[in-house]
């Protein structure tokens, strides 16, 4: 059965990135990585480091210093409880500085040689795995090489893509999230069993006797003349209505006292009188029509007050 992996670039997904690193106090894992890797293991996942080492082709640091970098880098993350499976480098670089390393190679990301031997030696199904980094060039070697990929965005240097460049499948801000991303891919491929829930297998189901229930003997009912029952519920279905309608006659008549109601009653009498002075007003011999208006005003007024104090009564 072949094995799955997480690549992981190295420099700001595992590790910080001061610039180029040539000793190995210089090595210091990024917060909070050692417990998404943890839980990445637990899943099944091989984790692979594939990293440029351009450095080893500039003359910054030997290919010797490197190993040393690696190991400190293993060692501080197995004072967490984790391993890594392999660690993969790539010295060489085109216009370095040293004959041996000045040269191109299928293993320089974004190129996926560093992947494609990872698969081979360690057995390894690319399309079940995943590659993780912060640059384009991890995203576009793991296109090449078939894995799924996530691009590490959030960081001080992220790198934009090029047109034509790949795209990743999915961008994290950290390993965390790294790790919600693949389980949530993992939840959606899953296929949902063709048993329903609850549901006995057919051969079981085939094999259990079928429990008969005999018939239960029952006197039979006397049938009720239909036209005799609807009229009996037409006829009691009228007579409630009919009381009903009685008691809301009633309880509109002899409701309580309200002071309110009252109020308005009264501002409605006066509505009466004023309307009453305007008249007088008109008919007149001598009409004066400052008094008229002034007592239609009022007259308006406290129709309005009457209407306001009955609406704040309101219905119980």
């Amino acid at each position: 059965m072949s094995n799955k992996a997480i690549f992981l670039d190295r420099d700001n997904t595992i590790i910080e990135d001061p610039g180029y690193i040539n000793d190995a106090d210089q090595v210091k894992l990024l917060e909070g990585v050692t417990e998404p890797l943890s839980e990445l293991k637990a899943m099944g996942y091989k984790l692979v480091v594939v990293s440029n080492q351009s450095a080893v082709a500039r003359g910054i640091v030997t290919e010797e210093a490197l190993g040393q970098i690696h190991k400190r880098l293993e060692q501080l993350l197995a004072e967490k409880g984790v391993s890594l499976d392999r660690i993969y480098y790539c010295p060489y670089y085109i216009d370095g500085v040293i004959p041996k390393y000045r040269k191109d190679s299928d293993w320089r990301k974004p190129n996926p040689g560093m992947l494609l031997a990872a698969g081979k030696d360690m057995d390894i199904n690319l399309s079940e795995s995943w590659m993780v980094g912060d640059s384009p060039s991890d995203i576009e070697a793991g296109a090449r090489a078939g894995c799924r990929t996530i691009m590490l965005a959030g960081r001080t240097h992220e790198q934009k893509l090029k047109p034509g460049e790949p795209g990743p499948d999915y961008r994290a801000v950290n390993l965390k999230e790294v790790v919600n991303i693949i389980k949530m891919r993992a939840r959606s491929v899953q296929k949902p069993s063709n048993t329903l829930p609850f549901e006995q297998p057919v051969q079981q189901r085939e094999e259990q006797p079928q429990q008969i229930i005999p018939p239960q003997e029952t006197e039979p009912e006397q049938p009720v003349p239909r036209q005799s029952t609807e009229k009996l519920t037409t006829e009691q279905l009228l007579s409630n209505i009919l009381e009903q309608i009685k008691k809301m006659q009633r309880n509109s008549m002899f409701g309580e006292f309200s002071i309110t109601r009252f109020i308005a009653g009264v501002a409605q009498g006066l509505v009466f009188l004023c309307l009453l002075v305007s008249i007088w007003f008109l008919t007149a011999p001598a009409k004066q029509s400052n008094p008229l208006l002034i007592s239609i005003g009022f007259a308006i007024l406290l129709q309005l007050m009457a209407l306001t104090f009955y609406m704040m009564r309101g219905p119980r």
